[in-house]
């Protein structure tokens, strides 16, 4: 339930209709953005992995949907269980949210063309990772969410990782499967644990 106040934020009341219903709502639309967001990720490593007709991308596409809708599934499902825990969500929340993703998007256009402007494609998905992993630190609070906490930390380091592949010098497509399945991996667990777990 959003703070009444910045000085002294109402605590949710277990009975309250409107916060359980705020709370479900931001709940499946985490477990739908997340899910979603990982199938690209996922995506993308499968185009590193070889041509659209092998065998190993169709695998991991495959493997992609099922995950995602399994996920989807799970988190809109009628008899899901409540949240244990009611959001409790700070002054002007919706707010600070845009602001963070308009941040995060523009970000990732300004590595997107850095990149490639320094003739550095490769480094792209390990920079848009990094991203995407910062920006949840801001979202965990403004959700109320203390699981974004441990998706940015993760993300981040598959983005670390990423860069550290890069300075060793392996290949773009490998670079681009360890940095995809990574961020999906834990995109998707993410989604899992809010559709499970709330």
């Amino acid at each position: 339930m959003p703070s009444t106040s910045a000085a002294t934020p109402a605590a949710p009341s277990a009975q309250d209709p409107e916060c359980l219903a705020l709370t479900r709502i931001l709940r499946r639309r985490g477990v739908l953005v997340l899910s979603v967001f990982a199938l690209l990720w996922a995506v993308a490593a499968a185009s590193g992995a070889g041509s659209a007709t092998d065998v190993a991308p169709l695998g991991i596409e495959g493997a992609a949907l099922l995950l995602t809708a399994a996920a989807i599934y799970l988190g809109y499902r009628e008899n899901a269980a409540s949240s244990p825990r009611l959001v409790n969500l700070p002054l002007r929340w919706a707010r600070g949210v845009g602001i963070v993703n308009t941040i995060e998007l523009v970000a990732v256009f300004v590595v997107i063309a850095a990149s490639n402007a320094a003739g550095l494609p490769q480094v792209v998905p390990a920079g848009i990772a990094l991203v995407v992993g910062l920006h949840f630190f801001p979202l965990a609070r403004l959700y109320d969410q203390w699981q974004y906490r441990w998706t940015a930390s993760l993300l981040t380091a598959v983005a670390v990782a990423g860069f550290v592949l890069i300075a060793a010098g392996l290949a773009a497509e490998t670079v681009r499967i360890v940095v995809g399945l990574g961020s999906a991996m834990v995109l998707w667990a993410s989604s899992y644990h809010l559709a499970l777990r709330g």
